[in-house]
């Protein structure tokens, strides 16, 4: 019989958690001093009893152990219960958001998408700026310890590649995941801390400077002014470029490197191929920007710097509406967009090291065709790829594939347009932010859309976040009979 009590005693504590840390943004609006706190009150109290009363019904299991089906249910019961409890200070609270709108805030935090239904952000209180901030930051640290200890043992989207980096052993895995979040804790947290001081030594006040690391750190890209990182500086956009590239890089890599070993740091290919990629695409667009728009002035190419690290990262800040520089530089960052960073960071979308396994497949199938007789096998990092990771990889692109088909038909059945509903779902299923067009697009946000259409986007995001596989498998007859 399948027991859900361990799912639920881990939920329950996180939830309550999560309440918990409502009181944080609480007594910023308290200092702040315009009446907005009992929102947060309201919330964190509800959050934390309901919390606190599903750990305390579930806490007599066996907590060390989790089959495959709970593992899986855990993954996607967290990314769910978080966001619907995580809304309420948007519902209760400054921003009179209806629940849909701050359901969607709350998943596009969680899941560090970045995506907004909110404007006027200027004149929010600053409890409400903070939670949106530590709502992309929780999710960021929780995605990668979904990343290096669940993936990998769940097999999903080739993930099992690094299983030999995760700190092994499969069955204990909430002892597993609570060791590997304090070791990734430390990381997280000091690269937060150098980020707010990279933003203080650039003119952002302490308040701005805490915020936007958070979302930095997480690549999330939440800020708090409608303009995004637009309304700072120039030495603004460059620190944040250097952090967003930082979080998108291999955790594990970081804390091997603090363990007193650098090598795999350097040598790791998915993060050579990672920076080559923004290297040429940076490029790219820097010249278009001096060969079709004439412009050859530092600002240009400090925009085409700012604004693909973000998209190719997914974090989604933007500095400068792109939609203005041309059809091919807006073709080209939708696609980039669909790249991602690197796996076990907080980055989002396909990943690297996916693309770097199909072009190995490929490569070889190509051999094979010139050679038949010839005996070829796929590497990735010198290692011989088996033919179960390649199975993953290929059904990751399929699933990715369709889903993004199906999700813009669903959306365009809405009534959006087609720029808007194919960007929308891509923004939504790979976690980048803004989309394209004028509705979503840098200068807009996800305001106008329908209802039904915000839902759809809101399951895209889960879906996308939780790279889909670990979210299909609960609608399957057979894991339910396993």
């Amino acid at each position: 019989m399948f027991d859900i009590r361990p799912v639920g005693y881990v939920i329950g504590l996180l939830v309550a958690m999560l309440g918990a840390a409502m009181l944080l943004p609480m007594l910023i609006d308290i200092v702040e001093g315009r009446g907005h706190w009992p929102a947060f009150l309201e919330s964190a109290i509800l959050t934390f009893l309901i919390g606190g009363m599903v750990a305390l019904s579930c806490q007599n299991v066996n907590k060390d152990r989790l089959t495959i089906q709970q593992t899986f249910l855990l993954t996607t019961g967290v990314w769910l219960a978080l966001p619907i409890f995580g809304a309420l200070p948007f519902w209760l609270g400054a921003t009179e958001a209806r629940y849909v709108d701050a359901f969607f805030e709350a998943m596009s935090g969680l899941t560090t998408t970045g995506s907004t239904v909110l404007s006027g952000l200027e004149d929010l209180p600053r409890g409400i700026l903070l939670w949106r901030g530590m709502l992309q930051w929780i999710g960021g640290i929780g995605i990668i310890v979904v990343a290096m200890v669940f993936l990998p043992e769940l097999r999903v989207g080739g993930m099992q590649i690094f299983r030999s980096e995760g700190f092994d052993t499969f069955g204990k895995i909430l002892p597993r995941a609570t060791q590997i979040s304090s070791r990734i804790s430390v990381i997280y947290v000091a690269l937060t801390l150098m980020c707010t001081f990279g933003y203080l030594i650039t003119g952002m006040n302490p308040f701005d400077a805490t915020v936007h690391a958070m979302t930095t750190i997480a690549t999330g890209g939440f800020a708090n002014y409608d303009a995004s990182m637009g309304a700072f500086g120039g030495a603004t956009e460059y620190m944040s470029v250097v952090f967003m590239i930082l979080a998108a890089l291999p955790f594990v890599r970081f804390v091997q490197m603090t363990a007193g070993s650098a090598a795999p740091l350097l040598r790791d290919s998915q993060i050579r191929v990672f920076l080559a990629t923004a290297l040429v695409i940076v490029a790219i667009v820097t010249a278009w920007q001096f060969l079709r728009l004439g412009d050859i002035s530092e600002i240009a190419f400090r925009k085409a710097l700012f604004n693909t690290v973000s998209i190719l990262t997914g974090t989604g800040y933007a500095s400068a509406d792109y939609m203005l520089w041309g059809s091919f530089p807006v073709a080209l960052l939708f696609f980039v967009g669909l790249i991602g960073g690197c796996a076990g960071s907080t980055s989002c979308s396909v990943k690297v090291f996916r693309y770097q396994l199909l072009f190995a497949s490929i490569k070889v199938q190509l051999r094979k065709l010139h050679t038949p007789s010839g005996v070829f096998t796929p590497r990735y990092q010198g290692r011989r790829v088996e033919d179960d990771v390649l199975s993953s990889v290929m059904s990751f692109f399929v699933f990715f594939t369709v889903t993004l088909g199906l999700l813009s038909v669903a959306l365009g059945l809405t009534g959006l347009d087609f720029v808007t509903s194919l960007s929308g779902a891509a923004a939504a299923l790979a976690n980048i932010g803004p989309g394209l067009g004028e509705t979503i697009g840098p200068a807009g946000n996800f305001a106008s859309l329908n209802d039904t259409a915000k839902w759809l986007l809101a399951i895209g995001m889960l879906i996308g976040r939780l790279e889909l596989l670990v979210v299909y498998a609960l609608f399957t007859l057979r894991f339910w009979r396993a």
